[in-house]
């Protein structure tokens, strides 16, 4: 096993899970917190800019899973590798996006 490689594709798992709510924020038109707000990942950057920022994310999460070792879904370690990456950015982002977009009040009466 490769462990640069299964790192490379932890990373890109997560730069995908994190490049989706930019890039949707972005091609919807909707202001969303990115690390170029003021203050980084608390205000809102325009819409343009999350575009570009998830279409960014979905380039790093290519060249890490396509461009370093030979990343096969099939193969056990890394799907592992790049389903941990997947699952610790995605409940990392509703963690910190909740508190501003009402994503962790608890639910029922």
């Amino acid at each position: 096993m490769d462990w640069l490689s299964e790192v490379s594709y932890f990373f890109g798992g997560a730069f995908l899970v994190n490049a989706i709510p930019h890039f949707v924020s972005g091609v919807m038109g909707r202001p969303f917190q990115s690390p170029f707000a003021r203050p980084p990942g608390k205000g809102l950057s325009s819409s343009t800019v999350n575009a570009l920022w998830g279409v960014a994310n979905f380039v790093i999460a290519y060249l890490l899973i396509a461009r370093v070792g030979s990343f096969d879904i099939r193969a056990t370690d890394n799907a592992i590798a790049f389903g941990v990456g997947v699952l610790l950015m995605a409940v990392f982002s509703a963690c910190t996006f909740g508190r501003f977009h009402g994503g962790n009040k608890p639910t029922g009466s």
